[in-house]
């Protein structure tokens, strides 16, 4: 009969690169009974026995809430005399001691394999095994599988393990069992539970919860003697984390971080937009007598530089900028390891809110694409959180809506104040509308998961990666070429045709009255739009914006020009000037910003809603949640203003 080993650890541990070195040719894939996920399995000669080794799916905990985690805790409990291998990584050690105290608690035959050594000397990282290896009661052995060191001591502890008799239980630990700290929230857990006769669904997530809390404890302390620094790079890490991770300290940080990114957007981007502006007015009117020069027809010269080209002109010359600007200052914050700490902190919120801690990624994902954080939401195993996760991901803004809400806030909220804080209030504005829409993921969230979604949260591990120094080119290419001139170019190919339509609407009369289609349709969305605080024409261009977020404020401002009041717009100013004419005022920008930020996905978010749900009823409801809402919030606004200006008056 053959001994077995059973292979666990963390993710990207190089628990693969171990079996594939002890297993060689001799290994074969199947699934586990009534699971999908594949089982790795192989044989092993070593001295005069033969070993089934077992390579169980990455994981973090054995407290069971997804899918790689329930069959990882299954196996080692059914095969409890089996020897269990757990890998660690050596430059992290702490993470991973978490599993190998949960398998203590219930294998008999345990070895720790603390596998990449050399990375770990690289970093400067000192590990006492010795000491690590009597206060766990298990071997410790180190090893750099991929230069095949230390596999050959590893099986030489196999050897021995399965050689002798063990005890059924595992014995106690020390570091669990006499840490008064550990003691306490393990009193608070069998006082809090153990009176209750029904043990609930609930009641096992939250007793989870306080056990983890214990094994991270002990990981802890473990980790503090066992492992000490010679470089201070780690340490500084660490601090860094507890500073930017704290529950008081790490929102105004992550707050301070966007108003700066704001700010410098918003600042530096007004001149070269004027500039691009002023070089498209010039080349309008070259372009313009070369059409005339040509003899081509006057409907056609119109529909090409009225309808097509100011279109185009406007959304290079207005959306580049800040774009320019402010994709490669989040790419940096990306690249400098601090978005998983965004993630980290909003965990707890999620988690409050019965979703997924894992909705934070994919809402982080949404600030680049919303249909990229659609796709993202794969990474949520329960089918109920990642359908929350991709209803809710619209509620941040995308690169498509970003523009839009930076020109509105550089237009009408820049000099409400004097010096500094005059351009500094657009971006505290911005902030604040980030934050609103964080929260409304957090309402809407929770709203689901109490009617059509319910159920409770599923908790999850996150790596937080390392601080690196960012790679200022990398940073540069990478934001403009995937981020900016992408956005761009959809931008610009969507807003071509749009501009065709936009200046046939307007061209084409109907009814006695002889009114354009455009005046037609938008008098029509009028009523409705005055009750949000906007006006049929914006309305309509959110409608027509449909195709793509970025050609929205293009649409309106076609409607307002085809509305005899045609200027040429040779700088912001004289676009804040033409909606002002029309009607606005702070409370229409406010009403637009509230919209851009909670309205329908466009229509290539909407496609990969339908082709990641295969349901027609979801991605109906993922276009008309975050539409109802975003009426709601500026019918609320608008009535709130009113009655505010009613009392006022009296």
């Amino acid at each position: 009969m053959k001994d077995e080993i059973i292979l666990s650890g963390n993710p990207n541990v190089g628990k693969s690169t171990i079996f594939n070195s002890l297993t060689g040719l001799k290994q074969h894939t199947g699934n586990w009974s009534g699971k999908t996920v594949e089982l790795a399995y192989g044989v092993r000669i070593h001295k005069d026995k033969e070993y089934k080794i077992t390579d169980l799916p990455g994981t973090y905990s054995l407290m069971a809430r997804s899918r790689e985690e329930e069959i990882a805790r299954d196996y080692i409990e059914q095969n409890k005399d089996a020897c269990i291998i757990v890998i660690c990584d050596a430059s992290c050690l702490e993470r991973n001691l978490n599993l190998v105290l949960q398998i203590l608690e219930i294998a008999p035959r345990v070895i720790v394999c603390v596998n990449f050594m050399d990375e770990a000397k690289r970093k400067g990282i000192n590990i006492n095994f010795l000491r690590l290896s009597e206060l766990l009661g298990v071997p410790v052995i180190l090893t750099t599988a991929r230069k095949k060191k230390g596999l050959g001591d590893l099986l030489d502890a196999v050897y021995e393990m399965t050689s002798r008799t063990v005890t059924a239980d595992p014995p106690p630990h020390k570091i669990v069992t006499e840490d008064p700290n550990v003691q306490k929230m393990l009193e608070k857990a069998k006082k809090r539970f153990s009176e209750n006769e029904t043990y609930n669904q609930i009641n096992a997530e939250e007793y989870d919860d306080i056990l983890v809390s214990v094994f991270v404890s002990a990981a802890e302390k473990i980790h503090a003697e066992c492992v000490s620094f010679e470089d201070i790079s780690k340490l500084c890490d660490r601090k860094i984390d507890r500073f930017l991770t704290n529950k008081l300290t790490g929102f105004p940080v992550m707050i301070l971080f966007f108003v700066l990114i704001f700010w410098l957007t918003i600042t530096g981007s007004n001149y070269p937009s004027e500039l691009l502006t002023g070089l498209f007015a010039r080349f309008k009117t070259v372009l313009t007598d070369f059409l005339i020069f040509i003899k081509t027809p006057d409907w056609l010269c119109s529909l090409l530089i009225n309808g097509v080209y100011s279109v185009l002109a406007w959304v290079v010359s207005v959306m580049l900028p800040p774009m320019a600007i402010f994709f490669p200052l989040f790419t940096l914050l990306e690249d400098l390891g601090y978005l998983p700490r965004i993630a980290f902190n909003l965990d707890r919120f999620f988690k409050k809110a019965r979703a997924c801690g894992k909705q934070a990624l994919t809402m982080a994902m949404g600030f680049g694409c919303n249909a990229c954080g659609v796709i993202g939401a794969r990474i949520i195993d329960s089918p109920r959180e990642r359908l929350i996760a991709i209803i809710t991901n619209v509620f941040v803004p995308c690169n498509g809506r970003f523009p839009l809400l930076i020109i509105i806030m550089a237009l009408f909220f820049t000099g409400m104040a004097e010096g500094f804080m005059g351009t500094a209030l657009p971006a505290l504005i911005l902030t604040a509308v980030i934050i609103l829409g964080v929260a409304v993921t957090l309402l809407i969230s929770r709203l689901l998961s109490a009617t059509i979604l319910k159920g409770m949260p599923s908790s999850f591990t996150l790596e937080l990666p390392p601080y690196r120094r960012p790679q200022i080119v990398k940073v540069l290419i990478r934001s403009i070429l995937d981020r900016t001139l992408f956005v761009l170019g959809r931008a610009v190919i969507v807003a071509a045709p749009a501009g065709l339509v936009i200046w046939v609407l307007a061209n084409v009369h109907v009814g006695a009255e002889s009114n354009s289609l455009l005046y037609v349709i938008s008098g029509a969305l009028d009523p409705f739009g005055r009750a949000l605080g906007m006006d049929g024409v914006i309305i309509l261009g959110f409608i027509l914006g449909f195709p793509a977020n970025e050609i929205v404020l293009p649409i309106i401002m076609m409607c307002y020009l085809s509305t005899d009041t045609l200027i040429e717009l040779t700088e912001l100013s004289q676009i804040n000037r033409l909606f002002i004419q029309n009607g606005w005022t702070w409370v229409t920008a406010v009403s637009v910003i509230l919209f851009t930020l909670m309205h329908f996905p466009c229509s290539t978010t909407c496609l990969t809603i339908l082709k990641e749900t295969k349901s027609v009823k979801w991605t109906a409801l993922s276009f008309l949640i975050p539409t109802v809402t975003g009426i709601v919030f500026c019918a609320g606004f608008n009535g709130g203003v009113l009655v505010f200006r009613a009392f006022a008056n009296l």
